[in-house]
């Protein structure tokens, strides 16, 4: 053998004239390095070898040679789509290591051709590894051995083809056939010229005859230039329906819908892509009454593969289409349903509560009005706490729902969660009794919150309150809180991924089942005894939580007590200080003319609301301007500014008559001071006047009903 001098790694050579005409594979033989392969440099091999191996590679068709006990593997240019990645490292080597995934099967057959018992097996199923592509493939192959002078097996010469693509389509059009075989049935009834017409093509043309003229589609075959090829009973009988028109083959398909036809654009946009050789399916809807179909466009090839055309399959999905439509109408009836049970339970619960409470401050203010008359002093304070107590009780429960139904305006602010819950371990303790042992566990280094800080223990509060009905025979109830990070992999509903502090309450109690669980924060839901809860705490406790951005998370079992974790979103600022119950109770009314300097704009609609507010305000000493309405109270901070008078306080509810509600009240005077001091006094937090429940730096709010003590901290705090 000659090498060539310019191969750097010396295994190319110019000789073995039997490897021409051989392409690529040819090529691939010259470029391996042989000299350390059994077979040796392809300059020793054999005559018989040399000959078999030049037959194989300057075949059209597909073959292979196995050469030696080893069946070394040859093959040529047609083979190489078979061999898939396998193909750059397959040439020479042995059969064994390239079909290692098929060699299961090949071997008998390989044992059986050595034997001399040659067969030619068609579409014969393989199972192979899917690196060369799909796992079930079809082949039709034969494996014949070679024999030398001697008679010895000098290798296997094998004729192969993968038929899986032809194997699969015959299966899918075996299906057809079997889907058809109502309609083939009908067709052997036609008269003997249609037979004699039907036996003449060929089995293709015979189906597709059958598809065409039996199916229920509607068939329409269209030219490049618009007119009909075919079409059949059925999609002619529909285009008469819907246009009134009869179609005839070499009618043109836009001049039978005529120029004034409102569906010929519709008409043309489709088929114009389907004659340029999109394939697509669309649905469309068409006649009077309207008509939905499922339209499929395939393009149409004549023998030599040119496009002659297009064709549509249509299918009539208007009784589908109208089902689905019935079906989401179901639904939404459902779905409305189920608020109108939701506001039922809501409504009823509500009358049922506040008819007691207001029964409380009817009663007491009654009996407080007859005893001034009876001239009996004696027991007035009773009747005054008794409709005090009433109307407390009123708000509480107003508070409550607000926050259930997620429209509670709340006043975030920095919390120190660990300074919050040793602040209130005191009156958990007295609230719980002495039979039940509180312990409290706090991380050392528990960030903070941001979120309403009394709204924030008084969920804690309620929590406690729960564990403790739910161990009437006394037991433990523990309160710890530390941080967590949530990351993808561990998150919980409805949160993201984030830092977040978790004050949890645990108590060993009775338990709840699943189904309780399930309802627990439904609004009136309780499992108390009647006249023992509302049934409020917990959708309570869910409605503030979620409305400062985190989530609740119970975990319980029957008899093995209570879990309540509530999920806070970190805050990264500074805490603000906690104030405490007696910080807030502490706030009085100051001497009259200590504050003579101030001026106060209060914009409220209802009068006795409107007199109490300027009659504490002037028991404060602050100078007031009242009206009525939005409009009149922009026009008085308008009319102030122009007598370059202060305006210190801007008090306002925030429904208001008069086309401008409290927030916009307030934007509008901060256009005149852009840093005026506003109070929002409410009795419904309506989150869209006061920035969905975010309020802007100066703005605070104070719900109704509230104490004058509570009054006068929150305008001294805002006029300090």
């Amino acid at each position: 053998m000659t090498t060539s001098s310019n191969s750097p790694h010396g295994h190319e050579f110019s000789t073995a004239e039997f490897l021409n005409g051989g392409g690529e594979a040819a090529a691939m033989i010259r470029a391996r390095d042989w000299h350390a392969h059994p077979l040796g440099d392809p300059s020793g091999w054999s005559d018989a070898l040399c000959t078999a191996l030049s037959l194989v590679l300057n075949s059209p068709e597909s073959m292979i040679l196995c050469w030696g006990p080893e069946l070394f593997f040859f093959f040529n240019d047609a083979y190489f789509p078979l061999l898939g990645p396998r193909l750059p490292w397959a040439m020479g080597e042995r059969f064994d290591r390239v079909w290692a995934d098929g060699l299961d099967q090949a071997t008998p057959i390989i044992d059986a051709a050595l034997a001399g018992n040659s067969t030619r097996y068609v579409d014969l199923p393989w199972k192979l590894a899917t690196d060369r592509g799909a796992e079930d493939t079809w082949w039709s192959f034969s494996y014949s051995r070679i024999l030398d002078r001697d008679g010895g097996v000098a290798g296997l010469f094998i004729f192969t083809n993968e038929t899986t693509a032809r194997v699969l389509s015959d299966a899918a059009l075996a299906q057809s056939q079997a889907d058809l075989t109502a309609a083939l049935t009908e067709v052997r009834a036609l008269n003997e010229t249609l037979e004699r017409r039907v036996e003449e093509r060929t089995a293709e043309r015979n189906l597709f005859a059958s598809i065409f003229e039996t199916t229920d589609a509607f068939v329409h075959v269209v030219g490049p230039d618009y007119r009909w090829l075919a079409l059949n009973q059925a999609g002619a009988a529909e285009f008469l329906r819907i246009f009134g028109v009869i179609p005839k083959v070499g009618d043109h398909l836009l001049d039978v819908l005529g120029e004034g036809s409102e569906e010929r654009a519709g008409v043309e946009a489709i088929w114009s892509r389907a004659l340029a050789g999109e394939e697509f399916t669309t649905t469309a809807a068409f006649g009077t009454p309207r008509s939905h179909y499922q339209i499929k466009f395939n393009t149409l090839y004549d023998e030599s593969g040119a496009r002659i055309g297009a064709f549509q399959v249509v299918t009539d999905v208007t009784a589908r289409v109208r089902a689905d439509e019935e079906l989401e109408q179901v639904r939404e009836a459902l779905r409305q349903s189920q608020k109108m049970e939701a506001v039922g339970q809501l409504t009823g619960g509500l009358a049922h509560d506040f008819n007691n409470l207001l029964t409380a401050v009817s009663g007491g203010l009654e009996l407080l009005k007859l005893r001034l008359q009876q001239g009996r002093y004696d027991q007035l304070d009773r009747y005054f706490e008794m409709a005090q107590s009433g109307a407390t009780r009123a708000a509480a429960l107003t508070q409550r729902l607000l926050a259930f139904s997620r429209r509670q305006t709340l006043a975030p602010k920095s919390v120190d969660a660990a300074a919050l819950i040793a602040g209130m371990t005191d009156i958990i303790d007295r609230t719980l009794g002495p039979a039940i042992a509180v312990q409290v566990a706090t991380a050392a280094d528990l960030w903070e919150v941001l979120a309403d800080a009394p709204q924030l223990e008084n969920a804690l509060l309620n929590l406690c309150i729960n564990a403790r009905d739910a161990m009437p025979e006394g037991g433990r109830l523990t309160i710890a809180a530390s941080n967590v990070t949530l990351d993808a992999s561990a998150t919980v509903e409805d949160l993201p991924p984030g830092d977040y502090v978790t004050m949890a309450v645990t108590d060993t109690g009775t338990g709840m089942s699943d189904a309780v669980i399930a309802r627990v924060f439904e609004p009136f839901f309780t499992t108390k005894p009647i006249g023992q809860g509302t049934g409020l705490g917990l959708s309570m406790i869910y409605g503030f939580i979620r409305q400062s951005g985190g989530q609740v998370r119970i975990r319980s079992a029957v008899g093995a007590g209570t879990t309540v974790c509530l999920y806070l979103p970190r805050y990264l600022g500074v805490a603000a200080p906690i104030e405490t119950s007696d910080d807030a109770m502490s706030a009085t009314l100051v001497e009259p003319d200590a504050l003579h300097d101030k001026t106060v704009l209060v914009v409220e609609d209802e009068p006795a609301v409107r007199a109490l507010i300027t009659d504490i305000l002037g028991d404060m000493g602050y100078r007031t301007i009242a009206v009525e309405d939005g409009p009149a109270g922009l026009h008085a901070m308008q009319y102030a500014a122009s007598q370059t008078e202060r305006i210190d306080l801007l008090i306002t509810d925030v429904g208001l008559p008069g086309g401008l509600n409290g927030r916009q009240v307030a934007d509008a005077c901060r256009d005149i001071r852009a840093d005026l001091p506003v109070l929002f006094v409410t009795g419904y937090a309506a989150n869209a006047a006061v920035g969905a429940g975010q309020l802007a730096h100066g703005m605070q709010v104070l719900t109704k009903p509230f104490t004058a003590a509570e009054f006068a901290a929150r305008v001294n705090a805002a006029t300090s």
